[in-house]
């Protein structure tokens, strides 16, 4: 692509050459006014390029400056007008909310959604490391070796308010432009699921629209571990160790007496710890698979039906690639010392 110096040079080579100006701009796809004004600058500076342009002068200094962005950067929740009022009353400059913000754009400072994660106090973040330095050189077979686990929930209708609808001025509450919502969902289903390298098991309805009741710990040896993970177990073979979070349920003493009975080995999970549990993202990819039904679920039914089918369509290379990743997880937690990651 041509810069606006080399173009100069062309036209006044040309004109330079007796072509005429007005054979010039057609040949370079130029106007002829600014064909001339190239020209006639030559003549008068003996340059090709343009004259310095005169900027309106900055309103606040360097120094200025400097304090708004450590104003920011000392308390990353102050909006603009907060830091613009921090600055008028530290140095008495006039300035608007505007230009500040301009000025921590220009340092990359873009006010951004913030992200989620669990609430962690210092002993959270103890252990979390804790576990990450422990287990951060198990090689793949020996995350092979473990099922995660977890329940979630999916509601029969989900609004994530991510939603867009082009709409005109004064459209905002015409029904087409409407995402209508469902107090609580509309009700839900909770499940139970375990994947590990080689296999997913099978899901397991908790409660379905008020139906089955809530996870205690007996029922939870009785309808999940008797009947799915001790058989999942003698499927993996030696080595076998599940993975459980620290819900009451599972911590209760009825389900550890039972598990040490059985001789299955647990891992000592941190507590607020999802973005260490692969299991996690994998209830992403069910959720945004029955929310792509069509028709979606209109019922507690359905959406149990649903369930199961999706969990059965998700590929198995999904959860082994999932499980792969628990390295870079440990790795971000101890770059994190603990604390919250991307995952």
């Amino acid at each position: 692509m041509e810069t606006s110096h080399s173009i100069a040079v062309k036209v006044v080579l040309l004109v330079s050459q007796g072509v005429k100006q007005r054979d010039v701009a057609r040949q370079l796809n130029l106007s002829k006014s600014k064909v001339n004004r190239i020209y006639q600058r030559y003549r008068q500076t003996g340059s090709y390029d343009r004259r310095p342009g005169s900027a309106r002068p900055k309103k606040t200094t360097a120094q200025e400056d400097r304090y708004a962005v450590m104003t920011s950067l000392r308390n990353r929740d102050m909006s603009g007008v907060e830091v613009q009022q921090q600055l008028v009353m530290a140095t008495g400059v006039d300035v608007s909310p505007w230009t500040v913000r301009r000025r921590l754009k220009e340092k990359g400072l873009i006010p951004r959604r913030k992200a989620t994660g669990p609430k962690l106090n210092r002993q959270h973040r103890q252990r979390r490391l804790q576990f990450a330095l422990e287990h951060a050189d198990w090689t793949d077979e020996e995350w092979g070796l473990v099922l995660f686990s977890d329940e979630s929930r999916a509601c029969l209708f989900f609004n994530d308010r991510r939603k867009r609808v082009y709409r005109r001025p004064g459209e905002r509450y015409n029904q087409c432009c409407i995402q209508e919502t469902v107090s609580f969902g509309g009700g839900s289903c909770m499940f139970w699921g375990g994947i590990s390298m080689k296999a997913k098991t099978e899901l397991v309805i908790i409660n379905c629209g008020g139906q089955g009741g809530n996870l205690t710990a007996e029922r939870y040896v009785t309808d999940i571990i008797e009947d799915h993970v001790v058989p999942y177990a003698g499927f993996v073979g030696d080595g076998f160790v599940l993975m459980q979070d620290n819900a009451r349920p599972h911590t209760a003493r009825i389900v550890s007496d039972f598990l040490q009975e059985a001789g299955i080995r647990t891992l000592n999970w941190p507590a607020n710890s999802p973005d260490l549990n692969p299991i996690e993202h994998l209830w992403d990819e069910l959720k945004r698979r029955v929310r792509a039904r069509n028709p979606p679920p209109m019922n507690h039914r359905d959406l149990k039906q649903v369930l199961y089918e999706e969990w059965e369509n998700i590929p198995q290379e999904t959860a082994a690639n999932l499980i792969k990743s628990m390295r870079n997880r440990l790795q971000a937690v101890i770059q994190a010392r603990g604390g919250n990651t991307r995952y």
